[in-house]
């Protein structure tokens, strides 16, 4: 890949491009009732019975884009976008619960992330905009004190981060130190979900994408309020990060805990006026942006997330860039995170540990290959299941100079869809006891939807042999019967747990799936399936 830095305009004209449909999304209709509403859904399709209060996040886009002073903006200073800002912040004001709370997939949720990037994105705008409204004040206020106290299932650092972010932002513009204490406590316990190799816990383990919104979060924290202890997790932070910028510029992938090929650049241009390595990442992923090499993040759900973060990104940007670098040559084994990089001249080698040997193999600086195990289809009785190789475990692993292997039983994919009775109970639930336990029930859904593993009555051996300058893959399958199984293959891109951000559309999922079936149907009872590839 060329050393060439890219325009920083980049960040702007992609985030530009999601305005158009970010303002679809919203109620323009000022004598509507629903006025301000972002959730397409519920005020124009009129398919679900409320709106979700994490799209109320869409007015920090169009804030930002109001204020971008970039050649070809349509958008900037334009009246009607101030107008749909406010009218947007007034809306995530009407429709909170009376604690300051909102509702993301199910009535009564109160979810901590919705709340949490709903509330940052309506106070950057209100701030930015210069709004001047008592009401609003008041209903940040509520939002934030609910956030301060309220502690949800599972480790997100992520949301963390946000909770933190919004309590300072907001005592500045209160001009009250109310939430000190709180914001010293939940810092206190973020630092301590880092890990001493640098990554942040996300539900199971290491997701370095979701990790660059929280080094945005704490970049910025550290950018309004320096501690010195911030800086150095910053620095730890960072150089993680810095690990997982593929050579042809891309970010993360199916290899991580959660999936993602998250990138949220803002915080390394925050981080690089004092540590020049972070630009080198954004520079890189530029590069990666300009070959379209991105993932789509253009769904209902998440569009604002990046948009208001490469907006940031290019507001904020450092014009003094530091010299590209050689890529780092040495391998890295994170064992806790249980993710392997083994890197030879040219070829970069990218493996989940904790997820059966799902990998990326790049050479010279372009994706060969990406893997994410076995998937068979099982028929049992009248159902087809679906045993993946792909879902975190601790798995029996040997790592040598040349020769990795990973062994361990299949699991069954988590494969629950929701039904009209289903949601009929979801709403009976939350509609009378479920409304006082919310938690209990988030908690519930993460357990079938995200977390834990059934095993599926198949074994596997998977080895990573380097001989040649070629890197080899063997895969060994054994069953004691394979009559019940009608499909099987070998996916770019397969995943089998919840994840929001997860499954976004990548260049790099174009590579074909890889048939196994007719190997499979050659097998008598008790014969393993054994596969060979090099590249």
């Amino acid at each position: 890949m060329p050393n060439s830095i890219v325009s920083k305009d980049l960040f702007a004209r992609e985030a530009l491009a999601q305005i158009p449909k970010i303002l679809t999304l919203l109620d323009r209709n000022p004598h509507s009732p629903t006025y301000g509403c972002f959730d397409r859904n519920f005020w124009h399709y009129k398919i679900i019975d409320f709106p979700s209060g994490m799209a109320q996040e869409f007015v920090w886009p169009l804030a930002l884009a109001y204020e971008a002073d970039l050649p070809g903006n349509p958008y900037y200073q334009q009246p009607r976008i101030k107008d749909w800002v406010e009218a947007g912040i007034l809306f995530a004001v009407r429709a909170a619960h009376p604690d300051g709370s909102c509702d993301d997939y199910f009535p009564y949720e109160r979810a901590t992330g919705a709340t949490a990037f709903s509330l940052l994105a309506c106070l950057e705008s209100y701030v930015a905009l210069g709004l001047m409204d008592y009401e609003t004040l008041q209903f940040f206020e509520r939002r934030a004190n609910w956030l301060a106290n309220h502690h949800e299932s599972g480790q997100l650092a992520n949301h963390e981060a946000l909770i933190i972010l919004c309590l300072e932002r907001l005592g500045q513009v209160l001009q009250t130190p109310q939430w000190r204490r709180l914001i010293a406590a939940r810092l206190e316990k973020l630092l301590s979900w880092q890990s001493e190799e640098g990554w942040f816990t996300e539900y199971e383990g290491c997701d370095p994408g979701y990790q660059t919104l929280t080094i945005s979060c704490l970049a910025r924290l550290q950018a309004i309020r320096p501690d010195p202890r911030l800086q150095k997790s910053l620095v730890k932070a960072v150089e993680l990060a810095a690990h997982f910028i593929h050579p042809d510029g891309t970010y993360g992938g199916e290899y991580t805990s959660r999936n993602t090929y998250n990138f949220f650049p803002h915080g390394f241009e925050l981080v690089g006026q004092w540590l020049p390595d972070a630009l080198r990442i954004n520079d890189r992923f530029l590069q990666g942006l300009n070959h379209g090499l991105s993932p789509c993040y253009a769904d209902d759900h998440i569009i604002g997330h990046h948009t208001w973060n490469y907006l940031l990104a290019w507001r904020d940007f450092v014009p003094e860039r530091p010299i590209p670098k050689s890529r780092d040559v040495a391998s890295l084994w994170l064992k806790k995170a249980q993710i392997l990089i083994k890197r030879r001249p040219n070829v970069e080698l990218y493996i989940a540990l904790n997820k059966g040997g799902v990998f990326k193999l790049f050479r010279d600086n372009k994706l060969l290959i990406s893997d994410t195990q076995i998937s068979l289809q099982v028929r049992q009785g009248k159902y087809l299941k679906n045993a993946v190789g792909h879902l975190v475990s601790p798995y029996e692993i040997t790592v040598e100079q040349d020769e990795i292997t990973i062994a361990g039983r299949l699991g069954w994919a988590k494969q629950t869809q929701m039904s009209p009775w289903k949601l009929i109970v979801l709403r009976l639930v939350m509609l009378s006891v479920g409304r006082f336990f919310p938690d209990l029930i988030r908690k519930t859904l993460q357990k079938i939807l995200i977390t834990g593993k059934q095993l599926a009555p198949f074994q596997f051996k998977r080895q990573f042999l380097w001989e040649n300058n070629q890197w080899h893959i063997l895969d060994h399958l054994y069953a004691d019967s394979w009559q019940d199984v009608t499909s099987a293959g070998i996916d770019c891109a397969q995943t089998s747990i919840y994840v929001v951000m997860s499954r976004t559309f990548q260049s790099g999922q174009l590579q074909p799936w890889i048939d196994l079936m007719p190997q499979i149907q050659r097998l008598n009872p008790g014969q393993p399936l054994m596969i060979k590839r090099s590249f």
